[in-house]
């Protein structure tokens, strides 16, 4: 069978061309400097001299093998773990822990199941000192926003996965954050789930003034929400390459099988996935003891 010709990864058409331009003449939102962190001195850094930046309304993903760091460089740029070298600068302001221009949403459901879903958007707004009947208002307006009027006064016991991830990100980006940033947001949830959520995520992305860096391990989400595609490798966490996403916009599930959607995910899994020699492959020991009928 012949091999699919694919164009090159970095091959881009004038409107796509004409779009990174746009996103370049933009302002800087964040922008990582050099930056290191070691837990285990004998083992080495988890990330080593990470420098990159990302600009307003732009969308970014980080990608790479388990143990890259990938979780603990966005930790970093939430303030919510201590930097060992390097800066990370928010809206032209050196972070130093957690700040209101910076949402998070995790993996896991962090809602309080004690308050209602208007309750949990409403917690970051009062906080804020916005009076309670304005803070309702605007919750009950970021309710809607995710699709889920129907539930602001369900508890998230009451809710599926993804209902709660919406409400997460709700709660998230209510309060008006330059940034919001999403480690691994909709891994714990079913393929059909994981698909709604991404495009309910495109859609909010698209409506909101907001900057969204997205860690994931899912090759295929990776390309169909980002502009750009930071890749890291493992031992230490460094940058192996910055993708440009050749994949036009708006985006589609038909865009799977774009030649532009393979030819950047063969590059992503010639970075994360790369082919071992065969002399790797080959030479596995069989202990002597093992059944022979069991191979």
């Amino acid at each position: 069978m012949r091999e699919l010709q694919l164009p090159s990864y970095k091959e881009q058409s004038q409107k796509v061309k004409e779009r990174f331009d746009r996103i370049k003449q933009r302002e800087l939102i964040l922008k990582v400097e050099r930056l290191s962190k070691t837990f285990d001195s004998e083992k080495g850094p988890v990330l080593d001299n990470i420098s990159f930046q990302t600009y307003r309304r732009e969308f970014v993903s980080i990608i790479g093998p388990s143990g890259c760091g990938k979780s603990t460089m966005i930790r970093l740029i939430a303030g919510l773990e201590d930097i060992d070298s390097g800066k990370i600068i928010v809206n032209n302001k050196e972070i130093s822990g957690p700040g209101i221009e910076r949402g998070m949403v995790f993996q896991g459901y962090t809602l309080f199941p004690w308050l209602t879903v208007v309750e949990n958007v409403m917690y970051g707004l009062l906080r804020k000192k916005m009076l309670r009947t304005e803070a309702k208002n605007c919750a009950l307006n970021w309710v809607k926003i995710v699709g889920l009027e129907k539930y602001q006064d369900a508890y998230p016991s009451q809710l599926s996965g993804g209902m709660k991830q919406r409400v997460a990100i709700a709660r998230s980006i209510a309060t008006h954050p330059k940034m919001l940033l999403m480690d691994e947001p909709f891994s714990a949830l079913d393929p059909q789930t994981r698909s709604k959520m991404q495009a309910y995520l495109l859609e909010i992305w698209k409506n909101v003034n907001i900057s969204i860096t997205f860690i994931t391990h899912d090759i295929d989400e990776a390309i169909y929400l980002s502009d750009r595609i930071i890749v890291l490798k493992t031992d230490p966490g460094e940058i192996q390459e910055i993708i440009e996403v050749p994949v036009p916009r708006p985006r589609t599930p038909e865009q799977f099988l774009s030649p532009e959607f393979l030819a950047t995910k063969k590059r992503l899994e010639e970075l994360i996935h790369p082919k071992k020699d065969d002399d790797e492959v080959n030479h596995i020991i069989i202990p002597p003891d093992i059944n022979e009928n069991v191979l």
